[in-house]
């Protein structure tokens, strides 16, 4: 089976998660600055199969867009151009970092490993990842 990769995409970082080969359990992947991703996800395609991305969409509560939402459809609009055989799903991600947070702090994660955003940006992109997984059971 192939995996499933998800994206929390960011001005200046973007978390990374990914299933098992499975795509049964998702776990984070890494963080790295968006200036790197494009060739990041070239040479990881290349050595993983990776049937679906999945893309955190930011949006309000009231489901209007956010400063970030242009961003990310950018975003999107050039990975569908880069990746055409990839099949690419967007997610909603609200609430993500104050949940990858939250879950750090029960976790026990130590505060100044808290306080790298880059750590927080693939726990969402985890979370984003496994809330996708669980729409689909």
């Amino acid at each position: 089976m192939s995996r499933v990769l998800a994206i929390d995409y960011g001005a200046k970082r973007t978390g990374l998660a990914v299933t098992d080969p499975l795509g049964i359990i998702a776990t984070p992947l890494d963080y790295l600055s968006t200036h790197d991703l494009e060739g990041f996800l070239k040479d990881y395609f290349s050595k993983e199969d990776v049937e679906k991305v999945v893309v955190g969409m930011p949006k309000k509560l009231d489901g209007t867009d956010t400063n970030a939402t242009t961003l990310v459809q950018e975003f999107v609009n050039r990975f569908k151009k880069v990746f055409p055989a990839k099949e690419l799903i967007l997610h909603d991600e609200r609430f993500t970092s104050k949940m990858a947070l939250d879950a750090m702090i029960e976790g026990g994660t130590k505060r100044s490993d808290r306080r790298k955003k880059g750590n927080i940006d693939k726990i969402s992109a985890t979370i984003i990842l496994q809330s996708y997984l669980e729409s689909n059971l």
